[in-house]
């Protein structure tokens, strides 16, 4: 099952709203792919193990790169850029040059890929937040 929403319903992902003169880049399409990186994380950690922005590898406007590791303990090395999110190692803070995955649009549509465990915490988190939805529809 690939999906690309997020059962939590955050409000917003990257914390840049349309419209909005955040960080002085008003009516720019500039992204920091730190804040969205710290996004992604935010967005997923209740599924996996371990997720975090790496302190070591080169974040700038463009790329950032993220550790996780799968409730399977594997590791992931992911690249974030403007194309999506990619497995670029597989141990924290490794980037193999030679590595040749695919981008993904986004973080759940990857993790949907390398983690049967995270598929199945998602669906959990999902059917706990409709269970909320229909109990307080009722109330």
């Amino acid at each position: 099952m690939e999906t690309d929403c997020n059962p939590m319903e955050l409000s917003s992902m990257s914390g840049f709203e349309e419209g909005s003169d955040l960080n002085g880049f008003e009516g720019t399409d500039v992204k920091d792919m730190r804040l969205e990186a710290e996004a992604v994380v935010n967005d997923v950690l209740f599924a996996v193990n371990n997720m975090f922005v790496s302190k070591s590898l080169r974040c700038a406007d463009d790329v950032a790169y993220i550790n996780v590791e799968t409730k399977e303990r594997n590791r992931y090395c992911l690249e974030l850029t403007e194309a999506g999110l990619k497995v670029v190692g597989y141990a924290f803070d490794q980037v193999d040059d030679h590595l040749q995955t695919p981008y993904h649009e986004t973080v759940y549509s990857l993790l949907d890929t390398l983690s049967p465990a995270y598929r199945e915490a998602f669906g959990n988190a999902l059917l706990q937040r409709l269970e909320a939805l229909k109990r307080d529809g009722q109330s």
